[in-house]
């Protein structure tokens, strides 16, 4: 279907270009006069001097031709010339009950349908996952979700850091610790053992202790990075105790990554772009985009007018290891030729803006990624504790992802203490489902690049602006259909009685708009503000409104069909931001 409002504006439009005038002036926006009218266009001023005449005479004779057009009940000229409009009740309906007759409300599938793929999570193997990983995981669950609704054809790439320094970091301190393992015996060659010789657990001790060690010995830090180099010239060895680290943490993080209902398509890593790297490092200097600098093999990617130095992208260091800017390069090859892929986005920290910036350049440059290839990065802000600084446990240490969790769901189970209609056996369910939609609602909620604090109490609230309260809408709404046990699989919407009746359709009306504005600005915190405006307006229908009361059964069933409407909506949401409904709260 057609957006409602530009249905409207393309009826305005018409009328703009068939008087002569500009035919693009004829937009028309929702307006920010609520209490005067619906909408408003205020194309008539910026034709008034290109045509000589007052704003407020062409606003006059558009009018005039609107008022043809039997979709407009009130029309009104104010001020200058700006045109208040105000829609026919009728058209509303019937956009309303095409949209309750249709599968995705509305929403018509992209016209042009693109292979995407979206490169978040951002995990490194033989790392616990910690709260810095939280945004990069719901905000691209959620960018994927909302592109696979418009029809596209979208790959979640979990893109591992399973290649760099740590690897030989972890390598060489299993080495200092259990030196006898065949893995470090250059002339073992035998089979190496299929069980790992270390837990998850034992592997999330040993990566800190040996980064830490590293940064103050330098001896280990040598050991480290000659592990790394050989680990990626292929030394068997190492080889072998690499795909033990990558097994066991790769288990470790889908169990994780499951409890955020995060799933991936792909669980590539570093380690898979190295293949592609000799043969695009050879093409890089033999087309001339890659040269050598101080015993680095580099490319250059700035520009005259770039207002800051943009240094350049560093491909080899001087002992032959390959870099992030490498892999991610390679990555961009892969996926562009094995994948198709006419879009590539990318969720990071926004304070690594500069890296992308050169590796995309790069891209460009050498032709990896054609013109018409999308290269998109979405920096998003770091959640904080109430003092403003990066969210901190109470040590003072960087805490995992699995204790966030824990602590919503705790705080969702406190929020239900006292609930005497839900079971124990429910509680845990219910506690879950309310716990990670206090926490990703409280992320989503916010702009991405924006940093926001992280406040338990708040997200956990079942009022105000939060994941609980969109639930507990939908629970009452549950409740009164429950009640009401009528059929209204058959029945239409009809005519708005009140005006909070009328607010909640011409809120309804614009889930297809937010949906395509989401996705084309990779932003979900718009869904968000979609379903609290919503949820607002139903709570306020609902308070002016005696639903299964009402001795009238046609205008009680329209109504209902109304809520259901809006009860699934809020459903299809939640689910484009990764949460999940529930029965009680």
């Amino acid at each position: 279907m057609k957006i409602f409002i530009d249905q409207i504006s393309d009826i305005v439009k018409d009328v703009f270009e068939g008087l002569g005038y500009d035919r693009e002036s004829g937009k028309v926006t929702v307006s920010n006069r609520p209490d005067l009218c619906q909408y408003q266009c205020n194309g008539a001023l910026p034709n008034a001097k290109k045509h000589g005449k007052a704003p407020r005479v062409i606003a006059e004779e558009v009018v005039a031709k609107l008022k043809e057009n039997k979709i407009f009940s009130k029309l009104e000229i104010a001020g200058p010339g700006f045109i208040n409009i105000t829609i026919n009740d009728e058209f509303l309906i019937d956009y309303i009950n095409k949209m309750n007759k249709d599968e995705k409300f509305g929403t018509s599938p992209a016209t042009e349908i693109k292979k995407i793929v979206v490169d978040y999570g951002g995990a490194n193997v033989a790392k616990p996952l910690h709260i810095g990983h939280l945004r990069s995981a719901i905000i691209g669950e959620s960018i994927k979700r909302i592109a696979k609704y418009l029809g596209h054809d979208v790959i979640g790439d979990v893109h591992l850091g399973d290649w760099g320094l740590q690897m030989g970091m972890v390598i060489s301190e299993v080495e200092r610790r259990n030196p006898e393992l065949p893995y470090f015996d250059a002339s073992f060659e035998g089979e190496y053992p299929a069980e790992a010789p270390f837990t998850i657990d034992e592997l999330e001790d040993i990566y800190p202790y040996a980064s830490k060690l590293a940064k103050s010995d330098e001896v280990v830090m040598e050991a480290a990075k000659k592990a790394t180099v050989e680990l990626q010239q292929g030394r068997r060895g190492y080889v072998a105790l690499w795909k033990h680290i990558l097994n066991v943490s790769v288990a470790d993080l889908k169990k994780n990554y499951g409890a955020l209902d995060v799933s991936f398509e792909l669980w590539n890593g570093e380690s898979d772009a190295q293949k592609l790297i000799p043969d695009m490092v050879k093409e890089l200097k033999e087309n001339g985009y890659a040269h050598e600098s101080e015993g680095a093999l580099v490319v250059d990617v700035s520009k005259e007018d770039d207002k800051a130095p943009i240094p350049p992208l560093l491909l080899l260091k001087s002992d032959g290891a390959s870099l992030y800017g490498t892999t991610d390069l390679a990555t961009v090859v892969e996926r562009v030729r094995d994948l198709r892929a006419n879009e590539i986005i990318y969720l990071a920290d926004k304070r690594q803006g500069l890296h992308y910036e050169q590796f995309f350049r790069a891209a460009r440059k050498s032709g990896i990624a054609r013109e018409d290839i999308v290269l998109d990065f979405i920096g998003f802000g770091t959640m904080n504790g109430k003092d403003g600084k990066p969210f901190k446990t109470r040590e003072g240490g960087v805490m995992r992802l699995a204790d966030l969790i824990s602590m919503i769901k705790e705080a969702g189970k406190e929020k239900l203490k006292d609930n005497k209609n839900i079971t124990a056996e429910e509680v845990e369910e219910i506690s879950s489902k309310v716990g990670l939609a206090a926490l990703k609602y409280g992320d989503l909620s916010n702009q991405a690049s924006k940093d926001y604090i992280f406040d338990i109490d708040r997200f956990a609230s079942f009022e105000g602006n939060t994941g609980p309260y969109i639930l507990y809408t939908i629970v009452r709404i549950k409740s009164i259909l429950n009640k009401a046990a009528m059929d209204i699989s058959n029945v239409s919407i009809d005519i708005p009685t009140t005006e909070a009746e009328r607010n909640l359709m011409l809120q309804a009306i614009k889930f297809n708009e937010m949906i395509e504005s989401s996705f084309r600005d990779r932003a979900p915190h718009k869904v968000c503000e979609y379903i609290y405006e919503l949820s607002n307006n139903f709570n306020k229908f609902y308070n002016d409104t005696r639903i299964i009361s009402e001795e009238d059964e046609a205008k009680k069933a329209s109504w209902l069909a109304l809520i259901n409407l809006v009860k699934n909506i809020l459903e299809e949401c939640l689910e484009l931001l990764g949460m999940e409904s529930v029965e009680r709260m």
